[in-house]
């Protein structure tokens, strides 16, 4: 082989060599760029944001005051002590009633047994409309104090807000009942009936917020659990926030309202969307209102993921945040005012 020849082989190698690395450059930066793209995606990052209103509008001991009431006064409120759940609505009917002479009671039957949903209407009697519920009901004879007093904790003091404000849009506040186990995912959630009715009505709904559990928090190291391992790349892992949960296609609404609710107060505030095979992520109304084809996303500690006593007897009233749970209300409150006034 002449010194040529080696030299045109050598540089043949050499070129197949770079090609090779070119190659696998573009390789490593697509994976990147499609890495980042699914961070974007699922985490919905802000690189600004308001800052945080100081002021405090929302009183603690009055969700504390709602939290023991149902949690400790009104219980068991599990699906077979219907007269507690009535006692329940009605209480929730008379705190909605301090705020709006717009109350009424949806009532429907399961196996022949009567159950309700209360709501409350804001704002002018227009077609469209904005959803924010919470279950009512506990699953089991438990105090369900975080699950999900909360959440209808929260939902009386957002409309003590709302009574307040003059809303250009028609603001619905539903408090649902039967959304534990056994009725979970059949017909006779409140929130199926709702969402179904909406639907034969063609009412047209800007979004639904979904309040289900507000109230645990925890600045301990690794409090924060989460249903796949990638995700805790993605987020803290000190539960000391609240989540902002959606489908992929609620991207957008999902983006919003974490926008509004970090402008509201200090309280960090997180975002994701997956599809619904992801555990947790259709675990509770907003499921419903996603079935009738309306954008939906779920406010939430994470429940199990961060509170050991979900579903426990240890659910009870002392072991919530009130403070930090105010806050949630406030992002809430300055979430569904933002989206009014589109």
């Amino acid at each position: 082989m002449t010194q040529s020849s080696v030299e045109v082989q050598w540089q043949e190698q050499s070129d197949r060599r770079r090609r090779i690395i070119r190659l696998m450059l573009w390789i490593v930066l697509i994976l990147l760029l499609l890495l980042v793209g699914f961070w974007f995606w699922v985490t919905q990052p802000l690189f600004w944001s308001a800052f945080p209103n100081p002021q405090r509008t929302v009183d603690p001991s009055r969700l504390q005051t709602h939290v023991h009431k149902l949690s400790v006064e009104l219980g068991p409120r599990d699906e077979r002590h219907i007269e507690n759940l009535d006692r329940v609505a009605a209480y929730i009917k008379d705190e909605f009633s301090k705020t709006t002479s717009f109350v009424s009671a949806q009532d429907y039957s399961v196996q022949g047994d009567s159950y309700r949903n209360v709501i409350a209407r804001f704002g002018p009697e227009t077609g469209e409309r904005i959803i924010v519920g919470a279950h009512y009901d506990a699953a089991g004879p438990l105090p369900g104090a975080d699950d999900n007093a909360s959440g209808v904790a929260g939902l009386i003091e957002l409309a003590r807000l709302l009574g307040q404000q003059q809303l250009p849009l028609r603001v619905e506040l539903v408090a649902f009942t039967l959304e534990e186990p056994p009725q979970f995912r059949t017909r006779g959630m409140g929130s199926s009936v709702h969402a179904k009715s909406l639907r034969q009505q063609n009412v047209s709904v800007r979004a639904m917020f979904s309040l289900e559990m507000i109230g645990y928090f925890s600045d301990a190291a690794n409090s924060q659990r989460f249903p796949i391992g990638v995700l805790s790349a993605m987020y803290p892992s000190t539960g000391n926030f609240i989540a902002v949960v959606g489908r992929l296609s609620d991207w957008s609404l999902a983006r919003r309202t974490k926008s509004a609710m970090q402008g509201a107060s200090p309280l960090p505030v997180y975002s994701i969307n997956a599809p619904s095979v992801v555990p947790g992520v259709d675990f509770s109304d907003q499921l419903n209102y996603w079935a009738a084809g309306y954008n939906a996303v779920m406010i939430t500690d994470t429940a199990f993921y961060r509170n050991p006593h979900y579903h426990t007897a240890g659910d009870t009233e002392e072991k919530l945040d009130y403070r930090r749970m105010a806050m949630v209300v406030e992002g809430v409150y300055a979430a569904v005012v933002d989206l009014a006034r589109e």
